[in-house]
């Protein structure tokens, strides 16, 4: 890993102290696996992980926000990870889950496709 994610999961480790096992803690858990796959993600992270206003905390409000929106009867709802990493993403202004595979990947070969019975 590079410092700026050692840094992300330096950040996320503080926040998370003393919340165990809770939402924001669980947020947290998201974030580093981000971190992990994606080291352009990480230099973001570590400079909003810093602002008070971008804890791990606030980011799973976000979350909250639409967990709340989905409830129909009862006080229960299930956020698929999918969703709630979504929903991390815009919060932190973090690309799509795959974009910068797409943006950094270059076609290989030359398009060409050989028949190999061509040369016999």
């Amino acid at each position: 890993m590079n410092t700026a994610q050692n840094r992300v999961i330096e950040l996320i480790e503080q926040q998370q102290k003393g919340i165990e096992n809770t939402a924001p803690w669980y947020a947290g858990e998201q974030l580093k696996d981000i971190c992990k796959k994606e080291p352009h993600s990480a230099e973001l992270l570590a400079k909003d992980l810093e602002v008070a206003e971008m804890s791990i905390s606030h980011a799973e409000k976000k979350i909250k926000e639409w967990a709340d929106k989905q409830k129909r009867s009862g006080n229960c709802v299930f956020v698929p990870p999918q969703v709630a990493e979504g929903i991390l993403r815009k919060f932190y202004g973090l690309q799509e889950a795959g974009a910068a595979e797409t943006i950094n990947s270059q076609p290989t070969g030359s398009g060409v496709v050989l028949d190999l019975t061509d040369f016999l």
